[in-house]
């Protein structure tokens, strides 16, 4: 009778101990940005119309990068603009995200994951996400952090 009720009793410690991490703010998934990137590798027109697939996917106007320093073997120039992204917040972020992971299969890897909760990973073709394929614009990868 002691024993069972000793560990009835830790059960039902157990229970409350799990109730209260449910309750705990902390422990709730949210999102404060989401990074798109879109890495082409040279500037001219391809990186024009990587930054008009970004455009549509998040109706926000993106932002160029440069490269930091030159690389022969892939013939990129120190500051020449080499990738596209744009930073998306609160229920856009959420929706691009929701659409990522579809991609995905709702599934990622564990290295996709840092030691401080934030992950990343990437989608190889951006009509998976539910942009219309244009033959003019091409197809383009990108990646979500």
């Amino acid at each position: 009778d002691r024993y069972q009720r000793r560990v009835h009793g830790d059960s039902l410690i157990i229970m409350e101990n799990k109730k209260k991490k449910m309750d705990n703010k902390m422990r709730e998934i949210r999102i404060e940005k989401m990074v798109l990137n879109i890495g082409v590798g040279k500037s001219g027109d391809e990186l024009t119309k990587a930054a008009k697939v970004l455009q549509d996917l998040t109706d926000q106007k993106p932002v160029f990068s440069r490269a930091k320093y030159t690389i022969r073997s892939f013939s990129i120039k120190r500051n020449e603009t080499i990738a596209v992204h744009a930073t998306v917040r609160g229920a856009k972020a959420m929706e691009l995200l929701k659409r990522g992971l579809k991609v995905k299969d709702n599934e990622l890897r564990a290295k996709c994951f840092s030691e401080h909760g934030n992950f990343g990973f990437g989608v190889d073709e951006h009509i998976d996400l539910g942009i219309k394929f244009d033959p003019s614009t091409g197809i383009y990868g990108m990646d979500f952090y």
